[in-house]
């Protein structure tokens, strides 16, 4: 008897089965035009961009318990506010002086195989920490060399992982998924240090690095998983004077050019809270990790309702929303130092989380909206590195003005820089662009203008 229909019928059946799971996994990378995504959730629309985000849950979970572990574990082995800001500073002074770089490399390279490497690198950096502390061998040249193995991994990762974002979401996305991002964001800020105060507690800080380094595998199997659809990648082919490239075309876009001098601002004097709060809860309230811990999350808890709300608003922000939200975060950080309780202090800290992400979602969608893709890269390892480089060289700083003048002093002086600077950047734009203030109380909404001269 033949077997001839039986092979034919069989091979009829295996490749409808094959061209149906093709085309169903042609679906699954396309965005879901059926379900109506709030707008909130609009980039979730992009399966990529749904399992590269389900990542960051998990990853920055982890990277928050180890920033409290690694924090109290110097101050732990030293004693010294003036220490933790050196840990800090390590890790964020790579960014100062080789962040431009960065950018070159996140344009000439393919996105996704950069963060693959550097993720596998802090999987690294987390183990180690994490085996020195459970053993008892840890030393405080450790956390200090690791912290500065990890600041050149977020030389090349923090760039490359701004601009993946963009090319898994495009254009249209892209304000929400920067907004989606922070709101992932600050829940782990939120649930890390709360998980890692517990852990601290019961066991030590080992475990909060191992966790951290679980979580980054995590993310590399997720960008395994990932594939960017053909001719959303932007790749530079190597050639001299792309640093040049990038740095001229902030110069002449004054959007981008203004908006990096706002954020140097917060850098340098608005994103210490890590040196401030240690000293807080352990100077000022004696509230030790535990209050440690729930000062980061008062402050999550305020960033994640900031983030959520930019998330629901359209349009590009505008230079003069900016200014008015550093310039608000400046007072709202001089109320902070004069609070007179634990939960006075902790109240102002949920208003200083929003403002903060409310400044930071706005001009980071601001920089890549207003950029070419071509120099996207380049333009943001600048963006990067003027907000990394800037607490790499403020922390030391306010570590050793909390050291020898006090908490509070210190705290208060850092938000009348930020206010001032800003109002001082604000005045400079209305100059440039020829402008002025006018009064009229007339207007219903409103009395004061911008006006032509």
């Amino acid at each position: 008897m033949s077997t001839a229909p039986a092979e034919r019928s069989r091979s009829a059946i295996f490749g409808d089965r094959s061209i149906a799971l093709s085309e169903a996994l042609d679906r699954l990378s396309r965005p879901i035009r059926s379900r109506q995504w709030p707008r909130t959730l609009a980039a979730l629309q992009v399966r990529n961009y749904r399992l590269f985000l389900s990542s960051q849950v998990v990853a920055t979970t982890g990277l928050w318990m180890q920033r409290i572990a690694q924090d109290w574990l110097v101050l732990e082995l030293t004693g010294s506010v003036a220490a933790v800001g050196i840990a800090v500073a390590l890790q964020f002074t790579p960014v100062l002086l080789f962040g431009l770089f960065g950018g070159v490399i996140a344009d000439r390279y393919s996105k996704r195989a950069i963060l693959i490497i550097t993720q596998s690198v802090a999987t690294l950096m987390a183990l180690t920490l994490g085996v020195l502390a459970l053993t008892g061998t840890v030393a405080v040249w450790h956390v200090y060399l690791v912290a500065a193995i990890l600041g050149f991994v977020t030389v090349v990762d923090n760039p490359t992982r701004q601009v993946f974002v963009s090319e898994l979401v495009g254009d249209q996305h892209l304000r929400n998924a920067v907004s989606l991002n922070s709101s992932v964001f600050q829940f782990g800020a939120l649930l890390g240090p709360a998980l890692s105060g517990v852990l601290i507690h019961a066991v030590g800080q080992g475990w909060s690095f191992l966790i951290n380094a679980a979580s980054c595998l995590v993310v590399v199997a997720m960008l395994i998983i990932i594939r960017v659809p053909a001719g959303s990648s932007t790749v530079v082919a190597k050639a001299k004077g792309q640093l040049r490239e990038g740095l001229r075309y902030i110069q002449h876009t004054s959007e981008v050019g203004w908006t990096i001098v706002l954020v140097a601002t917060i850098g340098l004097f608005g994103l210490n809270m890590p040196v401030i709060l240690a000293a807080f809860a352990d100077h000022e309230f004696g509230t030790g990790v535990s209050g440690y811990s729930l000062f980061n999350s008062l402050s999550a808890i305020g960033a994640l309702v900031g983030a959520l709300i930019s998330a629901r608003r359209r349009g590009q922000v505008r230079l003069r929303v900016l200014v008015s939200l550093l310039t608000l975060l400046g007072v709202t950080i001089g109320l902070a130092a004069i609070a007179p309780s634990v939960w006075t202090f902790g109240m102002v800290l949920i208003l200083i989380g929003l403002l903060t992400l409310q400044f930071l979602t706005g001009a980071n969608s601001l920089v890549q909206l207003t950029t070419a893709p071509a120099v996207r890269g380049r333009v943001m390892s600048v963006y990067l590195l003027v907000l990394l480089g800037g607490q790499a060289i403020g922390s030391p700083v306010v570590g050793w003005l909390i050291d020898h003048f006090g908490a509070r002093p210190s705290m208060l002086l850092c938000g009348g820089l930020v206010a001032f600077v800003a109002l001082l950047s604000g005045l400079a734009m209305a100059h440039r662009s020829n402008l002025r203030l006018g009064m009229d109380r007339s207007t219903y909404r409103r009395w004061v203008h911008i006006r032509a001269r």
